[in-house]
């Protein structure tokens, strides 16, 4: 049975695995990755990846939060995943840092890598 993660998490991971391969990453594109884990993680699972209510609509799944987090960049690259605030219990001071990385299973990681090895095959082949 697989884990259920915040899709924010899921996107910092897919935009660090992107930006280390030197692969193009946009708005679009991790909504489309992430629909793609989605669907792999119900096949295997049973259940959705993620804790957000993910919206289908004609133009496929989306994930509001992760959406909105990235809107900003419109259709240029995301060079780092977004940031959230953080308020450690017992101090006054608070931190602003990018949304960790889950810590994926085998099983996990290798669904997330098949949907980014199929997104980076459909770049490549819309510019052959």
């Amino acid at each position: 049975m697989g884990n259920v993660y915040s899709a924010q998490n899921i996107a910092s991971y897919l935009i660090y695995e992107l930006n280390e391969g030197h692969v193009f990453v946009n708005n679009k594109s991790i909504q489309h990755i992430l629909t793609s884990v989605e669907r792999k993680w119900q096949q295997a699972f049973g259940h959705s990846a993620y804790q957000e209510q993910v919206y289908v609509d004609e133009k496929g799944h989306t994930v509001k939060e992760v959406y909105e987090a990235y809107e900003m960049y419109g259709v240029c690259h995301i060079p780092l995943p977004a940031t959230e605030f953080y308020l450690k219990y017992g101090t006054f001071q608070l931190v602003e840092r990018t949304y960790a990385i889950p810590n994926f299973t085998e099983i996990e990681i290798s669904l997330v890598q098949q949907a980014l090895t199929q997104y980076r095959y459909q770049l490549l082949s819309k510019a052959s």
